[in-house]
């Protein structure tokens, strides 16, 4: 009886070694791209952030980029990889070194809380990221992007040379696209962006570059936590 041979889904299969847990740690380190659009997309959809839904805008830009690169360069993989396709430059170095240049200069340029929440009198629940704890997560960050290059020459899905130009080539994307988004913010054209029956509709909102992400729906569970307490108090009822 004849059966149609099986096909395998590229997206995630990592060949490495299982003799070698460096190169089992490398083959994990190849999903972490995966785990950030996962995160991308879950932040967009949980907060409405314009500033996070940038970001990953610019990102999808970079994977075009790179798209485009691998095909009008057309420079193999090294002889001894086993993937598909052109090898430069290396679209996992690409990913996360837009995705390093991208946070940090959020975090470093634009991400200001002030020291109160501007709707209440009362401190924020916590404090916000100082200046070394911003640079400590930006170069934490980096790291990430540097283990993550270094294991795709591990695997030999690389040359040195292709994860290089993808370093350079995320980094320089990361800067042009906040430099780009920046102008459109000071400009107004973001703030009319957000006004449009588009922008309304989505409830899209520009607060993360003032308050922490969790600070806001923090703030909003203690108020209605007060109101509770202060209606309890005065009707006499004992919350067990």
């Amino acid at each position: 009886m004849e059966t149609t041979p099986l096909a395998s889904l590229s997206l995630t299969h990592v060949h490495y070694n299982p003799a070698d847990p460096l190169s089992y740690l490398c083959a994990w380190l190849a999903l972490v791209p995966q785990a950030l659009c996962v995160i991308y997309v879950t932040l967009i959809w949980s907060t409405r952030e314009i500033e996070i839904l940038l970001m990953f805008t610019g990102q999808l830009g970079c994977e075009a980029l790179n798209f485009l690169l691998k095909r009008l360069i057309k420079e193999e993989r090294p002889k001894q990889m086993y993937g598909k396709g052109y090898g430069m430059p290396s679209s996992h170095a690409q990913f996360l070194a837009y995705f390093a240049t991208s946070l940090s200069l959020f975090l470093l340029l634009l991400h200001h809380p002030p020291a109160q929440h501007y709707r209440s009198e009362r401190p924020y629940s916590h404090k916000p990221l100082n200046l070394p704890q911003k640079i400590s997560l930006s170069l934490l960050t980096f790291f990430l992007a540097a283990a993550v290059a270094a294991s795709r020459v591990y695997l030999n899905y690389h040359t040195p040379t292709q994860v290089l130009v993808g370093c350079i080539a995320g980094g320089v994307s990361g800067l042009s696209w906040f430099v780009f988004t920046e102008c459109l913010r000071r400009m107004g054209w973001l703030e009319w962006g957000l006004e449009t029956w588009l922008g309304r509709m989505g409830r899209w909102r520009d607060l993360v570059v003032e308050e922490d992400l969790a600070e806001a729906g923090w703030r909003v569970w203690e108020e209605r936590r007060d109101k509770r307490r202060r209606v309890d108090g005065v009707g006499g009822k004992k919350r067990r």
